[in-house]
């Protein structure tokens, strides 16, 4: 199986896991990225069975409205089920590093409302340590050198991602040559610098479950299996 192979099956898989729960006044959050498209565009099958969706990031919302599925804003909506999006990364506990299509600080936001996220990825984003993607920390724009100087106190290597900006109007750093041993400590630490909106450490608020599109098929992981092996 190819890569988009693997994604579409773990695509299928999260549509496997969510239909059975879902309910006419349920909200989805909608993650951003190649194998977020590929749950969007299976899930336009199943819109009349739930009230609609919120996404991560403008595409996303694009995406989704195309096919029909009503977007809403965060602000108005008090709670969400499931939130289903990939990852560049993910170590054996489910922390993940996320931004590569530069919507971590909405996904960030939707994934803390969920209950239960989601992440479906293909097996070559499975890392026994976070790092070798590099870690995207999004920037109040005035900040961006400081930032920089700063992370490379924290023994990386910060390269500006030239001509992107985020949603939000931010700047993306992208941080090379980690090992993070640690990953709710590094989340912490790096949203502590002046000027950080957030980083695409999701260490203090991981993957509930893990979907795995391997040669083999689809793996799941959860956190109880996590904790409890």
């Amino acid at each position: 199986m190819n890569q988009n192979q693997l994604k579409q099956a773990v695509a299928q898989a999260a549509i496997d896991r969510i239909v059975p729960h879902l309910e006419p006044s349920a909200v989805l959050g909608i993650g951003t990225g190649s194998t977020a498209n590929f749950f969007i565009d299976l899930l336009a099958e199943y819109k009349d069975k739930f009230a609609a969706a919120v996404a991560s990031s403008n595409a996303s919302a694009e995406r989704l409205r195309k096919h029909g599925i009503e977007v809403r804003d965060l602000n108005d909506v008090s709670e969400i089920g499931f939130y289903i999006d990939g990852a560049d990364e993910a170590d054996p506990n489910l922390a993940l590093i996320k931004g590569g299509g530069a919507a971590l600080t909405q996904e960030k936001i939707v994934a803390a409302v969920a209950r239960t996220f989601i992440c479906i990825a293909d097996q070559s984003k499975q890392v026994q340590v976070l790092g070798k993607f590099p870690l995207p920390v999004e920037v109040i724009p005035l900040a961006r050198n400081y930032v920089a100087r700063e992370l490379s106190k924290l023994g990386g290597r910060p390269v500006y991602r030239a001509g992107v900006v985020t949603d939000n109007g931010c700047h993306i750093l992208d941080v090379h040559d980690l090992q993070i041993h640690d990953p709710v400590g590094l989340e912490q630490r790096i949203n502590q610098i002046t000027g950080v909106v957030t980083n695409g450490l999701f260490a203090m608020r991981r993957a509930d479950v893990l979907l795995l599109g391997t040669e083999t098929g689809v793996q799941t992981i959860t956190r109880d299996s996590v904790l409890n092996p």
